[in-house]
């Protein structure tokens, strides 16, 4: 049984959830540049989601829920989900935060050419003309020779919307098969003592505004995560996935704020074309599931 489709609600949810990842993003850089490793950072993002979520359904008496036949598949997720997240995370270490949030923006157009490429997906014209105008917009923004964007930087952007397409995949698969608070829970529980291992070279004592900016990354990894995958249990994903770009609004007043740092011209000019790319992208995937539904529905009757 599909829950009750509630747009309104899945569009709050998932601009909650962009608030509290942009807020993420934002307490990454912070804690970084304050003096706590990137290493020990990771493993405090991962830990308190093993917690809260292990804790809240052991005081339910629904550990059960965790129960799962796809370890492995897990543990793969995991490591896939882990090594993004030193993409992700890295990117606004390097960048300022618009610009490392801009690039986040190029998911969905590696999601196509990895279903064409992976998934063998007949993708149309209408795609790869989305493709082609996003990466313009990447151009755009990196201006290939100028030292304002470190080559580096704009890579590890780069990777990172990669890497989300990549784990994207995976989840849509684990999803056939697990709820989303097991897919989450499992997430940290498996990457969290891989993480650790890196503690003996990087931890060190923390001041306490430290220990409450880890505390805080946690909460708002832990959470935001929660409300991405409700928002998707009450709306379509090519519905609800457009909020995601009013990050680039959260990341640019956080950059001012924090860093008084704010887009230069090339960012407000490369960003719409990379936006524009993923919403083609999105419209296509949701008339292409509204085609697919109906016919599926008739084969079952």
């Amino acid at each position: 049984m599909h829950p009750v489709q509630r747009p309104i609600l899945a569009l709050g949810l998932r601009l909650l959830a962009v608030v509290m990842l942009a807020s993420l993003m934002a307490v990454v850089k912070y804690t970084v540049e304050s003096g706590v490793s990137f290493p020990e950072m990771l493993f405090w993002r991962q830990v308190p989601t093993v917690f809260l979520i292990g804790g809240w359904l052991a005081a339910r008496g629904q550990l059960d829920r965790l129960k799962t036949q796809r370890l492995p598949t897990h543990f793969r997720r995991a490591m896939t989900g882990m090594t993004g997240m030193f993409f992700t995370f890295g990117a606004p270490l390097l960048l300022p935060l618009a610009e490392a949030t801009t690039l986040g923006f190029t998911t969905p157009i590696f999601a196509v050419i990895l279903s064409a490429i992976v998934l063998r997906e007949r993708v149309g014209p209408v795609r790869w003309v989305a493709v082609a105008l996003g990466f313009a917009g990447v151009v755009i923004i990196a201006q290939p020779g100028h030292s304002h964007f470190p080559p580096l930087g704009a890579a590890v952007g780069l990777m990172a919307g990669l890497m989300v397409a990549i784990i994207s995949i995976q989840v849509r698969d684990l999803g056939r098969t697990e709820e989303p608070l097991s897919v989450v829970f499992w997430f940290a529980a498996l990457s969290a003592p891989v993480l650790a291992l890196g503690l003996p070279f990087f931890a060190a004592q923390h001041t306490p505004l430290q220990w409450g900016l880890l505390l805080l990354g946690g909460l708002l990894g832990c959470f935001g995560q929660l409300l991405l995958t409700a928002a998707l249990r009450y709306g379509q994903v090519a519905s609800v996935v457009v909020m995601d770009y009013s990050s680039l609004v959260w990341a640019t007043l956080y950059g001012w704020l924090l860093w008084d740092h704010l887009p230069p011209t090339s960012t407000w000019l490369g960003a719409p074309l990379i936006i524009a790319a993923g919403a083609i992208i999105a419209w296509r995937e949701h008339l292409h599931a509204k085609a697919v539904s109906p016919a599926t529905t008739g084969a079952g009757e």
